[in-house]
């Protein structure tokens, strides 16, 4: 556990990352998370991809997160902003798709 590394109690890491970061760790990771899978969708990746290569682990879980974030799913922030070419038609799939919503992951802390 990372608070056993720091020499701290879980609860006075969670303290001391909230005071500097402005979140707590959990709420950090799954944005840093969250932007991953934001990244990979929008390069074309597949749902279920994106949720293994960006640590979310299953789809549902990146699906609970997308809406709990972002209010859309996964499937549906992929076919508004991926910016690759569709496999079957070999056609852009958007040329005038907005700027993708990201997740702003708080800066980490600075070191001492």
């Amino acid at each position: 556990m990372l608070s056993r590394l720091g020499g701290f109690s879980p609860r006075h890491l969670t303290r001391l990352f909230h005071e500097r970061v402005g979140s707590t760790p959990a709420v950090y990771v799954e944005a840093v998370r969250i932007e991953a899978a934001q990244s990979l969708l929008a390069a074309g990746a597949t749902v279920t991809a994106a949720a293994t290569h960006s640590g979310l682990g299953s789809d549902e879980s990146l699906r609970r997160a997308f809406l709990r974030r972002l209010g859309v799913t996964p499937s549906t922030y992929r076919s508004r902003f991926r910016s690759t070419t569709h496999p079957r038609d070999a056609t852009p799939t958007s040329t005038t798709s907005p700027t993708p919503r990201r997740v702003s992951a708080p800066d980490p802390p600075p070191p001492r």
